[in-house]
């Protein structure tokens, strides 16, 4: 797999506008409910909103499991893309991005990652979090974020 491309990706219809998906996808206490293995997402160091260089802390779960990870942000244009980075203890682990492009009376919503772990913190990682299959773990998510995000968007028109 090329470290260019996304390691799991999906694209679904919105109809809704691309400011109403982006306002849901940078709040972090709507898309703690709407993100399959997020438990809960806080600003960190006085941040308050989506931005360039923002911190957020993300607790994550599966099952019993719990670890929490350092996000920051790296792109933020309203209506049109939200990434940020993803470490632990220091180590590099994903980038995660939100793609949204108007689409007629709606937008199409991209939601990509990209796995970023050494090849020796992947082992351990997936003993951890009882995930040893990223990738397609990922996919499944994604497909569950998406349907989620589709229906608090449309159901927010």
């Amino acid at each position: 797999m090329s470290k260019t491309e996304p390691s799991a990706t999906k694209s679904i219809e919105v109809a809704a506008s691309p400011d109403t998906v982006y306002a849901l996808i940078t709040d972090l206490g709507v898309m703690s409910e709407l993100a399959e293995e997020t438990a809960a997402m806080r600003w960190r160091g006085g941040a308050s909103g989506a931005a360039p260089g923002a911190v957020f802390t993300g607790t994550n779960r599966n099952g019993l499991r719990r670890w929490t990870t350092k996000c920051i942000v790296t792109d933020a244009a309203p209506g049109q893309r939200f990434a940020f980075n993803v470490s632990h203890t220091g180590v590099p682990i994903s980038r995660w991005q939100y793609d949204i492009a108007a689409a007629g009376d709606g937008c199409t919503v991209t939601e990509s990652t990209w796995d970023r772990r050494p090849a020796w913190y992947k082992t351990p990682a997936g003993l951890f979090t009882g995930i040893m299959n990223r990738a397609g773990a990922n996919a499944a998510h994604i497909q569950a974020t998406l349907q989620r995000l589709k229906s608090r968007a449309e159901s927010a028109r």
